[in-house]
């Protein structure tokens, strides 16, 4: 998955031959290089001179596919945010050979020796990136902070804009951001509180070694800036989404939460690994109070993040209330075109419906497309996630056969019982007839097989 690191490329055998089995592209087609080529030097001129404006981008310092910039400033009581999205619909047009690429592949797909990107390197770190080596094209998204936390979209342009600085989360100060960043995230937050929202942002995992010369999974603890960075674009999302639905158009991001039986693998999950979780404490309110920075809470709000029904797309629809039960609200994805194939339909449509425009046909068209597209895509990034976290656990693993471990049983089904390991963030199943969710084991380890990306357990007397 995109969140484990390999910085020493233990993994390396292991990851190309997922890469071979889940047919992740090693580059592009020719003939959409030679399109991406051509569009990176189609020249903005319907774009608004907003060069002005102090934009800065934030992100990961090794990060050079720049999707959005920002700039905040006050307005009486309210803050606007100034979002600036890399234009990607400006290089691309419908049915051009990059497009054409693009709906094939969805999504960029990460794994931790590099990316597939969603669009050719010369486009998506170069000409559409918004990089701070000279003007770019964007789409301007102006949203209204209120002192609650309350979002509305004040317009959306086309835009030429310059970033004065490529930010990083491992070593921004504040006083490098906007004055009021940490307050616009602030507001975000006392939203969402009031909303019953229930976010996990868990933090990176990755391959660390151990003083024994082996290798464990262990969690990189997330930066303040990134948590505060990212109520910025769930700021946009959700003032775009409710323009859209304003309107009778758009695709949301909807899902729901999880049912009875995973909030009570989740419970047993928490048994596991020793977080205490009241039993009268419903799952929205204990999730919000997790620290990241506890190895086992971590492990936990992972857990979390992977027990939910799934989030997927669908279009707008009467009579239907796009609902993200994480966020609680209707919601988009309009804040990373250059990674998500689905924000750059979005987009087009906020710029239409902003700006008093009918949506494009080939947009609308899309929404109904798009769905399918992207929970394909979404599907294949889900398995090779899975992947790596088997290769990883085995890695993890290889060398301590004949070890007792600690485990709780989180599920039981047709195909027998699912444990956690109390002491590592391991999942996996163990033949143990008769055990019931919630069961305490002891467990040998038989077999850990980087190869096979495969790890087995035997239950022992306790």
């Amino acid at each position: 998955m995109k969140s484990v690191l390999d910085p020493d490329c233990v993994l390396a055998d292991g990851l190309a031959a997922i890469r071979t089995q889940f047919q992740v592209p090693r580059s592009f087609p020719q003939p959409v290089l030679e399109a991406a080529d051509a569009a990176a030097r189609r020249v903005p001129v319907e774009h608004i001179d907003r060069t002005d404006i102090p934009f800065v981008t934030l992100d990961p310092a090794s990060a050079t596919d720049l999707d959005q910039a920002l700039a905040i400033e006050a307005s009486g009581t309210d803050l606007l945010l100034r979002y600036a999205i890399a234009d990607v619909a400006w290089f691309v047009e419908d049915g051009d050979p990059v497009d054409t690429e693009a709906w094939r592949r969805g999504t960029t797909l990460y794994l931790p020796d590099g990316k597939a990107s969603l669009y050719p390197p010369v486009l998506s770190e170069g000409a559409a990136s918004l990089l701070p080596d000279g003007p770019r094209p964007a789409v301007l998204f102006t949203v209204r902070v209120a002192p609650d936390g309350a979002v509305k979209l004040d317009g959306a342009e086309r835009a030429l804009i310059r970033s004065r600085a490529k930010l990083a989360y491992e070593t921004v100060t504040e006083s490098e951001l906007p004055p009021q960043f940490g307050e616009l995230s602030r507001r975000i937050a006392l939203a969402e509180a009031a909303r019953g929202a229930s976010r996990v942002d868990p933090p990176e995992q990755e391959v660390a070694h151990r003083s024994d010369g082996g290798y464990a999974l262990a969690f990189r603890a997330r930066h303040p800036s990134e948590d505060q960075n990212a109520a910025l674009s769930l700021a946009a999302n959700l003032a775009i989404a409710q323009a859209l639905q304003a309107h009778h158009t758009g695709l949301f991001r909807v899902m729901a939460e999880p049912d009875a039986g995973a909030v009570q693998r989740l419970r047993n999950t928490a048994r596991a690994l020793g977080v205490a979780w009241p039993e009268a404490q419903p799952l929205a309110d204990f999730r919000n109070g997790l620290d990241a920075a506890d190895p086992h809470q971590a492990a936990l709000m992972l857990a979390i993040r992977r027990a939910g029904q799934g989030a997927s797309y669908a279009p707008w629809r009467a009579d239907v209330l796009p609902w993200h039960a994480a966020v609680a609200a209707p919601y988009v994805h309009a804040t990373a075109p250059l990674r998500r194939l689905a924000d750059r339909y979005v987009i087009r449509a906020t710029l239409a419906v902003a700006n008093g425009q009918p949506v494009p046909d080939a947009v609308q068209q899309a929404f109904e497309r798009l769905p399918k597209v992207m929970g394909r895509a979404d599907s294949l990034s889900g398995q090779i996630d899975r992947a790596v976290i088997d290769l990883a656990e085995a890695v993890m693993l290889d060398g301590r056969e004949g070890e007792s471990f600690a485990a709780v049983v989180t599920d039981v089904d047709a195909r027998g019982a699912r444990m956690q390991l109390a002491d590592l963030p391991v999942v996996t199943r163990i033949d143990a007839p008769g055990v019931a969710p919630g069961a305490a084991l002891k467990v040998r380890l038989i077999d850990a097989d980087p190869g096979q990306r495969s790890i087995r357990f035997e239950q022992v007397a306790g």
